[in-house]
């Protein structure tokens, strides 16, 4: 009798023991990408416009990851084209384009993309025609990207750094604004080690 309760106690210790790891690993995939960490490992679709194909690196494949995106630092910004947030941030995220562009030492570098959570492709395409955006955004109409990317808030901005051997890390991991376009751009270089003109 002292056995098979012995045998009980144990089995409900392994029980409990495995929901809490099981919970705790739920929570942390359902966390948004910490800053040092890699991305989730997601793929996404190529989009359609060939400029935005040439703009990415990405001409002639069907789907992607991120990392792959031929750059140094990739922006990510995770919108909704029904967030006030989101559209009053597009003309500072356009001018943060610009900035990139208008810089012969961080063009091509540094590179944009948007991922509208919840949004199909042709809400993203009257979100990008309204504001005018520049660069790359990314349908995720099941929220499939969304719930990788820890069901973030909107607007989210994530900012990864590409090395050489094709590894990469996050370097940036916040919710709400980018505040000053100029002063962002400055923050990314320096997390990324661009500002020195390194390639590291």
């Amino acid at each position: 009798m002292r056995k098979l309760s012995r045998h009980i106690y144990f089995s409900f210790t392994l029980i409990t023991l495995s929901f809490f790891l099981l919970s705790a690993s739920a929570i942390a995939a359902s966390a948004p990408p910490v800053e040092g960490a890699r991305l989730p490992d997601v793929h996404l679709k190529v989009p359609d416009n060939p400029d935005d194909q040439r703009y990415l690196g990405l001409t002639g494949k069907v789907s992607f990851q991120i990392p792959q995106v031929r750059a140094r630092v990739v922006i990510i910004e995770i919108f909704s084209m029904y967030c006030p947030y989101c559209q009053r941030e597009a003309p500072k995220i356009n001018e943060l384009y610009q900035d990139i562009e208008n810089n012969e030492a961080l063009r091509g570098k540094i590179k944009l993309i948007g991922i509208g959570a919840g949004n199909s492709a042709f809400e993203v395409a009257v979100f990008r025609d309204k504001y005018k955006v520049p660069f790359p955004l990314l349908p995720d109409e099941d929220f499939s990207l969304h719930k990788c990317f820890g069901e973030t808030r909107t607007p989210y901005f994530i900012a990864i750094r590409i090395h050489d051997d094709g590894s990469h890390k996050v370097i940036y991991s916040k919710l709400g604004g980018i505040g000053e376009a100029k002063q962002f751009l400055k923050q990314m270089s320096k997390l990324s080690g661009l500002e020195a003109g390194g390639s590291k």
